[in-house]
């Protein structure tokens, strides 16, 4: 099948849903109101509170929510075929993802910029808000560690992609001194984009110039290397001021990341190529080489991001309504960025595909499952001298993703001779998504643990103390960079899709006490429809991942640490989820019966304000 109907049909159906959808969200359900100041201007610090425009806030946003997700899940679901991956992925998105991030994004921006956890202690009650805190924290360090090991397994190895993803720091902190600092009372955004993307490329170059040197050594790391670099980075990068080097890197990776997809998407149109594999394989009964399950319902594990995520509801709670400058802003970042993912996994699923399955297998999975398979490679060899590196068995989804997109570049015209720099370049904007994933998750995680340990010492509670935050990071990176360390992708994926859309049923439970709290009960429907689909199918996979995947691990000596450690984590997420789920059809019921409101509500503070104006 042609690639170019996939495509069309996707544009049109997000074009549609943000056009009629996702407006009105906004002006029947949501209410949005530019005369209702934001957090960023009520509670402005010049830290974590900065209004920001809107493009430079989506950029921010975008970049922060579109990891690994998108891009691996997408690649990993191949196996599948194309047609289940493309349904869910684009149908999910206009009717459950961008839905999930809109509404938390303004529930957030309406509890001055509170963070998930805080809204379900404020419309749920004091249990929900504790259950969610611990279903949040740990859902949170899964997704860092399964979006990290697909980093680590792509710049392994690969002094050109180390290099250039060690570059993109010092220019995006430049950026953001340029930006934010150097013209007082207003931000420059036009000379800072044009220094960034032109040292971007430059870096690129640069890149095969030194994995061909004498010191390219000193730039090649194992695995584990690989993931004590990340720790550090995480560690830095969470700490320094969201203005430094969090919105600089997010805005700057925008840049790349769309217009990555967009030469892909022109690529498409112009090269068009073929799909290699059906619509549907055989191993949608099970039995696939690389997820094990049943098309129903891992699927919707596998693509964890870019039909709907949970992660995204703790940057849409976390940093984002603290950055919002009006509230109409919301619909275009909330709604808008979550469609602009949901592209990016089109695109990944296509170049995924548009791969002879041959190359794809022996790229995903080991050499001994792939001589089992029956399968031949065709380009492989050919595609790993053109790179400089060797592709076979590097399981995880990104480099068979990178040498999709260069497979779709070099279709382009003059691009044939460079495959590489392709390749190189497309590991780097993998990077890249995953970088923000981590440094964003981190900063997420990190208050978190402040706002947990500081119910047993009060200075914890404050997001400034440096003792706090110092503490605080520690323990977040230690936590997720022993899982990346010690597990793969078998065992770390699974676990992050599940924890991941679970935490996507928690936000839309407790947006949905929120609208009914809101006096918009009426319209719950936009969450609640959402909620049933992705909580039922995630907790399938959730109990079959325990049951298959994690239990027998914990029944072998040599992984029976591995195996218990997932197997209660998955546990725990389930516990929690079902725990936060009933507390808010309680509080729901119970509002609806006419019970007084939570007294710190959104809907109980409306109230109390007409009253007084009144």
């Amino acid at each position: 099948m042609n690639t170019l109907a996939l495509l069309i049909g996707a544009l049109c159906v997000y074009a549609l849903g943000y056009r009629y959808y996702s407006a009105w969200i906004a002006a029947k359900v949501l209410t949005l109101d530019d005369r209702q100041i934001t957090p960023a201007h009520k509670l402005a610090d010049g830290r974590n509170y900065v209004a920001s425009p809107k493009w430079v806030l989506f950029g921010h946003h975008f970049a922060a929510i579109a990891g690994a997700g998108p891009l691996i899940g997408p690649t990993l679901a191949a196996q599948f075929g194309f047609v289940p991956g493309f349904l869910w992925i684009v149908v999910g998105a206009v009717l459950g993802g961008c839905v999930h991030d809109f509404t938390v994004l303004v529930a957030s921006a309406r509890h001055q910029g509170k963070s998930l956890v805080d809204i379900a202690r404020t419309e749920i009650g004091p249990v929900a808000g504790v259950v969610t805190m611990l279903a949040v924290l740990s859902i949170l360090l899964v997704t860092v560690s399964g979006l990290g090991i697909v980093v680590v397994n792509s710049l392994s190895n690969s002094p050109w992609g180390v290099f250039t993803i060690a570059m993109i720091i010092p220019i995006a902190m430049v950026m953001g001194v340029w930006m934010f600092k150097g013209s007082a009372g207003k931000i420059q955004v036009k000379g800072p984009s044009i220094f960034g993307i032109a040292l971007l490329l430059v870096a690129v170059f640069l890149g095969h110039v030194v994995a061909q040197s004498s010191y390219a050594h000193l730039l090649t790391f194992s695995n584990h290397q690989i993931t004590l670099i990340l720790m550090i980075y995480g560690a830095v990068a969470t700490a320094l001021p969201v203005w430094l080097l969090l919105e600089p890197r997010d805005y700057l990776a925008t840049y790349v990341k769309l217009g990555t997809i967009s030469l892909l998407i022109l690529g498409i149109f112009f090269v068009h190529p073929q799909l290699q594999f059906p619509a549907f394989t055989n191993y949608v009964q099970g039995g696939g080489p690389i997820i094990h399950g049943k098309l129903f319902p891992f699927l919707f594990i596998t693509i964890a991001c870019g039909s709907i995520s949970g992660f995204h509801a703790l940057i849409s709670s976390g940093t984002t309504p603290k950055m919002l400058d009006k509230q109409t802003d919301a619909r275009f970042i909330g709604y808008g960025a979550m469609a602009a993912e949901s592209l990016v996994a089109v695109v990944a699923l296509v170049a995924a595909c548009s791969l002879n399955p041959g190359d794809y297998y022996a790229i995903n999975v080991s050499p001994t499952i792939f001589s089992n398979l029956g399968l031949h490679t065709v380009d492989l060899n050919k595609l790993s001298m053109e790179v400089g590196e060797h592709l076979a068995g590097r399981t995880g989804g990104g480099v068979s993703l990178a040498i999709g997109m260069a497979h779709i570049f070099r279709g382009l015209p003059g691009m044939d001779t460079l495959v590489g720099y392709w390749y190189h370049y497309a590991i780097m904007f993998e990077a890249l998504f995953i970088l923000t994933t981590v440094d964003a998750g981190t900063r997420v995680a990190r208050y978190v643990v402040q706002e947990l340990l500081g119910k047993a010492y009060k200075p914890f509670g404050n997001p400034n103390w440096i003792p706090g935050v110092a503490i605080s990071t520690v323990l977040v990176v230690g936590s997720w960079g022993y899982m990346i360390y010690t597990g793969s992708i078998s065992t770390i994926w699974p676990l992050f899709g599940a924890g991941n859309q679970l935490l996507a049923t928690v936000a839309l439970a407790v947006c949905t006490a929120f609208l009914v709290n809101s006096g918009r009960a009426k319209y719950i429907w936009i969450t609640v429809i959402p909620m049933i689909v992705v909580g039922f199918t995630t907790v399938c996979a959730a109990v079959l991942s325990i049951t298959q995947i994690f239990w027998p691990l914990a029944q072998k000596p040599e992984t029976a640490l591995q195996g218990t450690l997932d197997a209660s984590l998955m546990t725990l997420f389930l516990v929690g989820v079902v725990l936060v789920v009933c507390s808010s059809v309680h509080r729901c019921w119970s509002t609806l019966a006419g019970a007084p409101l939570p007294e710190q509500s959104y809907g109980a503070e409306v109230a109390r304000e007409s009253s007084n104006e009144a």
